[in-house]
This record gives structure tokens, C-alpha cells and sequence, in this order.
């Protein structure tokens, strides 16, 4: 029987080149002269740091266009409050990956809501489709992507 797997994976070597084109235009910036603003790239996150809010919202805009350059879907970013130490604002974007329990059930209902002749198993933190017919798996594949559920997917392993 026809299957697939939908999962919602990044790739990190892409945010650490996203990350080194946002600190390399930093850098270049008018507005950024003479200031204390950096990016760094630490195990699966991305700490920004300025010396004020304004700032951080500019180097947000800036790390997001980086990421879309590079291939990553900007969806998949997770900005964290802000916090202030003294005269520096600090701020950390984190990544989602993996799809999480309460998604995954939202998905699972998506598709029975649909009623499209298909079995869904959730294994972790991905999802397997299984259906007769391979027309059935492309009509949820749409479905998936039409719904805007706050991160982006990929399908993966698709067998006949």
C-alpha cells in the first residue's frame, strides 16, 4: 500500500549560513555604525543582541530575510521575549522542528474531517500516511499544505 511521512525538519547548516550573511550585512549597515549589535549561532538557536529594542526588531527583519535567501522557511521560527541586561537588549530565536503532540492530532483530525479514505499513525514526531490509492495521498498532501498550522512540513518516503 501507497505511504508517506510528513515531518517538519531544518537545516541547520543553512541557519548558521543565514546567520554569517546577517552578521556579514550588520555589519555593511549605516544605521548599525557604532553600535553593539551582534548574531550568534549556538546549538540550534540564534542570539541576537543590541543595545536597544528597536534595534533587535531591525535585526529580526534582517536574520528573516537571511533565512529566506538561504531556503529556510521562516515559518518554522519561534522569537523568544526580549530581555535587558544593563545597556544591552538580548534576544533568542529558536526553531521549531519536529511535529509536537498537539499538531500532530490537528493534522490527524484535518484529514478524518476530510474524509478521505487514508490511515494515519503518529510516530514521534512525524507522521505516517498510509492509503490505497495514490491520488489519496496527493489530496492530503494539498490538504496539509493548505493549512496554515503555524510551521512548515515536508513529505518524505513516499512508496507505491
Amino acid at each position: 500500500m501507497p505511504s508517506f511521512d510528513i515531518v517538519s525538519e531544518i537545516n541547520m547548516e543553512e541557519v548558521r549560513n543565514a546567520t554569517e550573511n546577517a552578521s556579514r550585512e550588520l555589519t555593511t549597515r549605516f544605521d548599525f555604525r557604532n553600535v553593539e549589535a551582534s548574531f550568534e549561532y549556538k546549538e540550534k538557536t540564534v542570539l541576537m543582541t543590541a543595545e536597544a529594542e528597536f534595534q533587535l526588531q531591525q535585526m529580526e527583519s534582517m536574520f528573516r530575510g537571511a533565512c529566506a535567501k538561504r531556503g529556510v522557511d521562516t515559518a518554522s521560527i519561534d522569537v523568544k521575549p526580549m530581555d535587558q541586561h544593563g545597556k544591552i537588549c538580548r534576544q533568542t530565536i529558536a526553531f521549531k522542528e519536529g511535529i509536537e503532540q498537539p499538531v500532530a492530532k490537528k493534522i490527524v483530525k484535518l484529514i478524518k474531517d476530510a474524509k478521505m479514505k487514508v490511515q494515519t499513525a503518529i510516530q514521534g514526531e512525524e507522521l505516517r500516511i498510509t492509503g490505497k490509492k495514490r491520488d489519496d495521498l496527493q489530496s492530503v498532501m494539498q490538504l496539509v499544505k493548505e493549512a496554515n498550522l503555524g510551521q512548515p512540513f515536508q513529505f518524505k518516503n513516499f512508496r507505491d
